[in-house]
C-alpha cells in the first residue's frame, strides 16, 4: 500500500528566501526549491495521495503553488487560516486526514514531509505518523529540542523523498 503523503510548503517545496509579501504577509510570489515541482508531479502520476498541511494565509499557497500548477495536485489542504491553529497542533494533521478519509488505524502509513523540526517533525510524530524532514534551508533549527523533534527520516532535496518512498515502501514501511 502507498503511503499518504501530507506536506508542508515552506523551505519544503518554495524557497521563503524568495517569497514576495504584500502587507498582510500572504505571498504573492516565490521560487520553488529545485526539484520540488518534478517530485509533486512524479508523485502524482505515480497515484500517490497528497495533502498541505501548512501554516500561513490560503491565498499565500493558491498563489505560490498555483504559479507552478502544482496546488491542484493535493487531494486536502490543512492550511492553518482555516483550521484557527498552527503546527505542531494536532487538528492541522487531523484535518487533513479527516479530508482524506483517513482513520486511526492508517496513522503508519501517513508520512509527514516538512523542514521544522518543532512544528512538522514534532507534530508528526505525536500523532504516530512517519516524519521526514527536509534539512534544506538554512532558517530552522537543525538541533531537536526533544525526542518528539528526532525525525524518522532525513533528506536533504526533494527528489532523495522518491527514493526513500521507495526503498521503505519495498521494507513495508
Amino acid at each position: 500500500m502507498k503511503p499518504t503523503l501530507l506536506f508542508d510548503c515552506g523551505d519544503t517545496l518554495i524557497d521563503e528566501g524568495t517569497e514576495t509579501k504584500d502587507e498582510r504577509g500572504v505571498s504573492l510570489d516565490a521560487e520553488l526549491i529545485p526539484g520540488s515541482d518534478t517530485l509533486i508531479e512524479t508523485l502524482a502520476a505515480r497515484g500517490y495521495t497528497m495533502a498541505l498541511v501548512a501554516d500561513g494565509f490560503v491565498d499565500t499557497f493558491k498563489n505560490v503553488l498555483g504559479k507552478y500548477d502544482l496546488y491542484r495536485h493535493f487531494s486536502a489542504y490543512a492550511i492553518s487560516e482555516e483550521v484557527g491553529v498552527c503546527k505542531p497542533d494536532s487538528r492541522m494533521f487531523l484535518k487533513a486526514m479527516e479530508d482524506l478519509g483517513i482513520g486511526e488505524m492508517d496513522r503508519g502509513s501517513i508520512w509527514m514531509i516538512g523542514n521544522n523540526l518543532a512544528r512538522d517533525i514534532r507534530g508528526a510524530n505525536q500523532l504516530g505518523l512517519v516524519s521526514v524532514w527536509i534539512d534544506w534551508a538554512p532558517r530552522r533549527s537543525k538541533i531537536p529540542a526533544s525526542d518528539l523533534e528526532i525525525p524518522d527520516h532525513t533528506v536533504t532535496a526533494p527528489l532523495e523523498i522518491l527514493d526513500l518512498l521507495e526503498t521503505r515502501t519495498d521494507a513495508g514501511a
